[in-house]
């Protein structure tokens, strides 16, 4: 992918005189203004892919409030390609306009298609996507979530040699990609701890598929009820976090992995004087579309 780009770079919080370990968080949210975080390493050897094979379109799937879905359309405009976004719901065909992931991906100009959540769920059967073809023509194939072969080999990139020095490497998890590229880059003496942002046991068996080493673990008690579900608590201390340390956070994954790690250190989870490190995965477009769900249900928003 060859364009402009702004380098991840640590950023080391203060945690008072409470602890004495150091955490610091790595901005990958700050890569690109749209094609951020996770998203930037999971799709730059796919779009590279792409090219290879000539491939004019690219189709991908995702939800009402998809990072991933933005940063396809947003990557498919800057490189030349067609996207067709295959969108879980029904529902959402009459609320483009008053869904912000939506309404950016489409001014990206990416297609949609929008079907039931049954449908939804046979979207890597053979008919499902011979159907895709029939109806939109030739194209590259982008699971939904991003997480690939290519995809993990973009996520192999995010740790630096700078990094190596961490005990502790802490990320969110989606469908397991970016966790798994991380594990695979990683040091015999250091710890991958994985934050889930979905409820379920199915992720230890998609992150094996992918990990070649062993030296990793999911912490499963923060997901907050289920991938896309918060409450006052969260906000409030995604608010407090930002104001303390000018770091926004996602309220999907991030908000939830931050909780987390802090939650552990206050616990005494990690050993005197060990090095964390918390990955920032971007996600940060999706803030505006969950506010709106909280006005909605009368709840703060995120600040």
């Amino acid at each position: 992918m060859n364009f402009k780009v702004h380098l991840s770079e640590n950023q080391t919080l203060n945690l008072g005189p409470n602890f004495n370990q150091v955490l610091s968080v790595k901005r990958e949210d700050l890569i690109h203004p749209f094609i951020s975080g996770n998203k930037y390493r999971k799709l730059k050897y796919n779009l590279k892919k792409a090219g290879i094979e000539n491939k004019q379109s690219l189709l991908t799937f995702g939800g009402a409030f998809s990072n991933h879905i933005a940063a396809v359309a947003a990557a498919g405009q800057a490189f030349g390609f067609n996207t067709i976004g295959v969108i879980r719901g029904e529902e959402l065909v009459d609320q483009v306009n008053t869904n912000a992931t939506l309404k950016f991906a489409e001014s990206c100009g990416m297609r949609f298609k929008f079907v039931s959540r049954e449908d939804f769920r046979e979207k890597t059967s053979e008919d499902f996507i011979s159907n895709l073809k029939d109806e939109f023509g030739d194209f590259y194939l982008i699971p939904e979530g991003g997480t690939n072969d290519y995809a993990i080999k973009g996520c192999e990139e995010i740790l630096s040699d700078e990094d190596f020095d961490y005990d502790y490497i802490c990320c969110s998890v989606g469908t397991g990609g970016t966790i798994s590229g991380i594990i695979n880059a990683s040091k015999p003496h250091q710890k991958i701890l994985g934050f889930p942002a979905l409820k379920g046991d199915f992720l230890q068996e998609e992150i094996s598929k992918f990990a070649k080493k062993l030296n990793w673990q999911l912490i499963k008690e923060y997901h907050f009820g289920g991938y896309a579900k918060m409450n006052t608590e969260l906000i409030s201390f995604m608010n407090q976090f930002k104001r303390n340390y000018q770091i926004p956070l996602d309220p999907v994954y991030t908000g939830k992995l931050m909780f987390g790690v802090m939650d552990l250190l206050k616990k005494g989870y990690f050993p005197a004087h060990s090095k964390i490190l918390v990955i920032h995965t971007g996600g940060l477009q999706g803030i505006s579309g969950m506010n709106e769900r909280l006005k909605q249900k009368q709840m703060p928003l995120i600040s």
